[in-house]
């Protein structure tokens, strides 16, 4: 078990908090954090992009010319994918990007990206987070005083101050505990998490 230091939102001293080896000293696995990458990204896109084949094109269905004898080639009706205004062959329709990416290789990827945030000293571990104003400005004082102005919020409690001061802030998100993943993680040079936040991470992801 190694230690790592906590402190209170004012920077004082608030003890220490264990960690287990499992977590401190898993190692760094590039190949498998790109793949949990971009599978938060596939599964984050919409999916929405559709256009119209020619059965949704409006318009009539009346051949444009007869068949033989005009010296031209042969046509069909106006809405003809190779026509303007007609319709689109083999264009996008609503699907899902999903990729499939199991259980046991994401917990190991964000154990990976979580570990290597430890070693390199760019998360902070906080007592308690659970600020006395919805002020943006003292919340943004507070984060550079601890040297990370930039940075992923990690708790166990949304509170309403909290939710309410990180959003006017453009380079400072938060997330519960369970929503935290290697994409939002890697997204933010520091992380700044709560000490129940950080238990229930590294039991979840040591268990």
């Amino acid at each position: 078990m190694g230690q790592i230091a906590v402190m209170t939102l004012d920077r004082a001293a608030a003890g220490h908090m264990e960690v287990s080896d499992q977590l401190l000293e898993a190692p760094y696995n590039p190949h498998l954090i790109h793949d949990a990458v971009l599978y938060q990204q596939a599964k984050a896109q919409q999916g929405t992009h559709s256009v119209k084949t020619r059965s949704f094109v409006s318009g009539s269905t009346r051949k444009l010319y007869r068949q033989k004898g005009t010296g031209s080639a042969r046509a069909g009706d106006r809405k003809a994918p190779q026509r303007r205004g007609g319709g689109i062959a083999h264009g996008p329709k609503p699907r899902s990007h999903a990729i499939g990416m199991n259980k046991g290789q994401r917990k190991t990827a964000l154990r990976s990206a979580l570990a290597e945030k430890l070693r390199s000293g760019k998360l902070i571990v906080l007592d308690a987070l659970a600020p006395g104003s919805h002020k943006t400005k003292e919340l943004a004082a507070h984060l550079r005083a601890l040297e990370a102005p930039r940075a992923l919020i990690v708790t166990d409690q949304v509170h309403d101050n909290l939710f309410r001061a990180a959003r006017n802030l453009p380079s400072v998100d938060v997330v519960h505990f369970s929503q935290l993943n290697v994409y939002n993680l890697l997204a933010f040079e520091k992380a700044v998490v709560t000490r129940a936040a950080l238990a229930a991470l590294q039991e979840r992801l040591t268990g």
